[in-house]
């Protein structure tokens, strides 16, 4: 299967999920887009002093997406890979940023014409939500095209107790992720 996402596991999507029959946003590859939720699993390969690498694959095994990352490099940089280890993008840390500010750019690139979307904490004084189950964060999303940064592409809230991630394009999830 490498690298293309799989057919939906139920055959239809829930009420408040993103459908892609009325013009898609694109942002990677249009071969990552699905009108139906597709479960997908994370696995750490490679933790050492250096490095802290994983896979993302589908429930059967089959890999998908493989993440990059060299620890202790300056500034921060991840590298999202597809199945056969051809660079999708790169997760650049910008540095000295009030929002703790991630800039993502096509491939390996750092040019700005390569540049494709930032991502901020939604908030300058970071209050986290606590409740008796999660710690949340919210993260801004920016497309290259949103130059003007007064509302947000998308939303991401993290909650970290629980493992869990789900993303917003206005009011509608996109996409969420559990680890296990």
């Amino acid at each position: 299967m490498g690298g293309k996402l799989p057919g939906p596991a139920s055959g239809t999507a829930p009420a408040n999920a993103y459908t892609t029959e009325s013009n898609p946003i694109v942002v990677i590859g249009e071969q990552y887009i699905a009108p139906y939720p597709v479960d997908l699993k994370i696995q750490h390969t490679v933790f050492t002093v250096a490095e802290n690498n994983f896979d993302i694959t589908d429930v059967n095994d089959n890999p998908i997406f493989k993440v990059k990352n060299k620890l202790f490099s300056f500034p921060d940089r991840r590298v999202l890979l597809d199945a056969a280890g051809n660079p999708l993008v790169s997760l650049k840390q910008k540095i000295l940023s009030v929002h703790r500010r991630w800039r993502v750019f096509r491939g390996e690139s750092d040019k700005s014409s390569d540049f494709l979307f930032s991502v901020r904490k939604s908030s300058l004084v970071h209050l986290k939500m606590r409740t008796k189950t999660t710690t949340t964060t919210t993260l801004d999303v920016f497309l290259a095209s949103n130059t003007s940064e007064s509302l947000p592409d998308f939303k991401i809230t993290e909650g970290w107790r629980d493992s869990s991630c789900t993303i917003f394009a206005g009011h509608a999830i996109i996409a969420q992720m559990t680890w296990v």
